[in-house]
């Protein structure tokens, strides 16, 4: 039973076949990185964001100054609930009956809901409502239109009035995606790891004797000779003037026959 030294790949094995194989490495690399910069270009439509800032809290009198503490905890926690409000079929269908009236729009329910995101700060009365479009002055007008729409549906909804924007969203002409170094970066990575991939799969998937070491280091062979390579041009030129000689000499013997 072989040992467990001799089934491991020694540090120079690992950079030899990395050497041998450079060439499939480099083209791999190259490939790959050229195919993530195609799909970044022209193949991903770019996408742009608009965010807009709504804040929770509810005005209290002064002489309920002292609970003003446990209604900024209450207005906190009552973030979760407004988020499932803004994402819900009530207020989503308003929004997309507004921007269906308004030019560069093409979206639905569906597109408009998995298009909005919701983020918030933890202890944070402040939350944002950001949209995404392929469309930088669409993006705005679906995060404002929500944001107009939520305050005054969540009137109704939860009777109270604690909701005011803070911030409108305002069209960014600078796309959040593809990002482009990213897509770039993830690209050589992938390359690289599948080129050095494929050239150990390469390596040891290849059966040929390529040294003498090999037979009597690995399989513990005699070496018995070396057949010398010999190139075709002087195998050429050596036999060439032997099978012309006989040739030669038939010709001679037939002239002395004619003469005697």
């Amino acid at each position: 039973m072989e040992s467990v030294e001799s089934q491991q790949i020694s540090i120079g094995q690992i950079l030899s076949i990395l050497r041998k194989h450079i060439g499939l490495i480099f083209a791999s690399t190259f490939i790959v990185t050229l195919l993530a910069a195609f799909m970044t270009f022209f193949v991903m439509t770019p996408k742009y964001s608009a965010t807009t800032q709504i804040l929770v809290n509810r005005k209290l009198s002064d002489d309920m100054a002292g609970a003003q503490l446990q209604q900024t905890q209450a207005d906190v926690q009552m973030i979760s609930t407004y988020k499932d409000i803004i994402t819900s079929p009530t207020v989503l269908k308003a929004v997309n009956a507004k921007l269906e009236r308004q030019s560069g729009y093409d979206g639905n329910v569906d597109s408009l809901k998995s298009s909005i995101s919701i983020k918030n700060q933890a202890n944070s009365q402040v939350f944002s409502i950001t949209a995404k479009s392929t469309n930088p002055n669409v993006a705005a007008k679906i995060a404002n239109e929500t944001a107009t729409t939520f305050k005054n549906k969540v009137i109704k909804i939860m009777s109270i009035n604690n909701v005011s924007i803070v911030s409108k969203a305002m069209a960014d002409e600078h796309p959040v995606s593809p990002r482009t170094k990213l897509n770039i970066l993830i690209g050589i990575i992938v390359g690289l790891i599948l080129g050095i991939g494929l050239a150990f799969l390469r390596e040891l998937s290849d059966r040929t004797v390529t040294s003498e070491e090999f037979l009597t280091d690995e399989l513990g062979l005699k070496g018995l000779g070396i057949i010398g390579e010999i190139d075709e041009a002087d195998i050429r030129r050596k036999i060439t003037p032997k099978i012309q000689a006989p040739m030669g000499g038939e010709d001679d013997q037939s002239r002395m026959r004619r003469r005697v």
